[in-house]
């Protein structure tokens, strides 16, 4: 065997910490990018921040979450100020109310083990047994909603009864023994098997339809759930005009104290030398994020006007492609940046994602949006008659002879669950 010493050139791609650096930038918001600058002050003794004067902070609500503007330090005092900890005044209450140290015990441990909804989710009830447990739930109605710790939702249900509505027997009979059919809307099964009326079932459908399965959804004890535009689009003198939403970011500025430190040929200057192209890189990094955010924003606006102007009824198909090919990017760095990012506009604050849509073609050559396609999907829903629902596959026939536009069954039946609408036979109403 003859051993050999020969050279191979190759060609390979490393991911320096500098490049790994300047990816996590672009994926991250403005929020993460202030807490990572501030990180990078403790660990790099070269980096000096300057914190921005405090804003007033503007709370707004868009979509069931709170959007805030202002000051990071005033975004964690706002989400302190705003914990509301349910579980904690259930207990506080107990105690007031409840004078035996056994039953404040056996109340505190059901509150503990209460999930987000208020349900009581526990294996085995040691170390009470379920007589106790029983009581315990029982006790609870005293201090909080109606239904709080029942263990399902038809326990939830039949408290509400019991407390508010002892006289509803029909209802209590139906959710105690046929509550699957309700929930699937078997109505003839439902008049078969409790010798009742279809006028009768309706009437007591329409009082259950009054109670409420979950009363206490919201229970856990976490802060209120907020959201901080990285991008601000707004109409002024009918322009659109953006901007990066980052004036509470602090200025970095090079700490001057260890500038003589970094001529000297030791191993302090190496340090400081390379804390130094750290601290260049940083700033380098924050610049292209900024600037590739921009360039992608102007895109946008120039080919979503209509959505910024009517909202999502006007939004066109766009995709992650087709702006990476107008700004002369790569398809992932558009990805990168435009994720975890949040865009305020005139017709409230999204994830800047969904600005992005496929897009479907239309009989006459047209281009439609998907989300345009889901709009339309529940107008139709919406105006659908409620005794004969529509079924998928009569939705894309309608869709294919009405509006031109081509589309799966399958397809339908997907929108439909991404929209949280329930398929036709647990949309029918009662034909009386």
């Amino acid at each position: 065997m003859e051993l050999i010493l020969t050279q191979k050139q190759e060609q390979s791609l490393v991911m320096t910490f500098q490049l790994k650096q300047a990816i996590e930038l672009l994926q991250f918001s403005t929020f993460d990018l202030y807490q990572y600058i501030k990180e990078q002050e403790l660990q790099n003794p070269l980096i000096e921040l300057e914190e921005q004067p405090q804003d007033f902070l503007i709370p707004e609500r868009s979509h069931g979450k709170t959007i805030l503007t202002g000051s990071s330090q005033q975004l964690i005092d706002y989400a302190q100020s705003s914990d509301i900890n349910m579980r904690h005044n259930l207990v506080e209450q107990a105690k007031l109310l409840f004078k035996m140290e056994e039953d404040q015990k056996l109340v505190k441990y059901l509150i503990h083990n209460l999930d987000d909804s208020g349900f009581l989710q526990l294996t085995n009830y040691e170390p009470f047994d379920e007589a106790t447990v029983v009581r315990g739930i029982h006790l609870l109605q005293q201090i909080g909603p109606i239904g709080l710790g029942a263990r399902n939702i038809r326990e939830s249900l039949l408290l509400q009864i019991t407390y508010n509505y002892p006289e509803e027997k029909l209802a209590k009979r139906l959710i105690e023994n046929h509550l699957e059919l309700l929930a699937n809307r078997k109505w003839n099964d439902i008049s078969r098997c409790m010798k009742i009326s279809l006028e009768s079932v309706k009437k007591t459908y329409e009082f259950i339809r009054t109670l409420n399965p979950t009363p206490c959804i919201g229970i856990s004890d976490f802060s209120v759930e907020y959201l901080v535009p990285d991008i601000v689009v707004e109409i002024k003198d009918d322009k659109l005009i953006y901007y990066l939403n980052e004036s509470y970011l602090p200025e970095i500025h090079f700490n001057n104290q260890y500038s003589d430190l970094m001529n000297v040929k030791d191993e302090t200057s190496k340090y400081i030398n390379n804390q130094f192209a750290n601290y260049k890189w940083l700033l380098s990094s924050i610049e292209q994020r900024r600037l590739t955010i921009l360039k992608i924003v102007e895109v946008l606006i120039k080919k979503q006007e209509s959505f910024f102007r009517e909202g999502f009824s006007s939004l066109k198909p766009l995709t992650l492609k087709e702006v990476a090919s107008e700004i002369e990017m790569h398809e992932s760095t558009v990805s990168r940046a435009t994720t975890n990012k949040v865009i305020q506009t005139p017709k409230g604050s999204f994830d800047l994602r969904k600005l992005f849509t496929s897009k479907l073609e239309t009989n006459d050559g047209n281009l439609i949006s998907q989300t345009e396609v889901k709009l339309l999907l529940e107008n139709i829903i919406k105006k659908e008659n409620k005794c004969k629902p529509f079924s998928d596959q009569q939705i894309a026939n309608h869709f294919n002879n009405e509006k031109g536009i081509t589309i799966a069954r399958r397809t339908i039946s997907k929108y439909r669950e991404e929209l949280n609408i329930p398929p036709a036979s647990r949309r029918k109403e009662i034909s009386v």
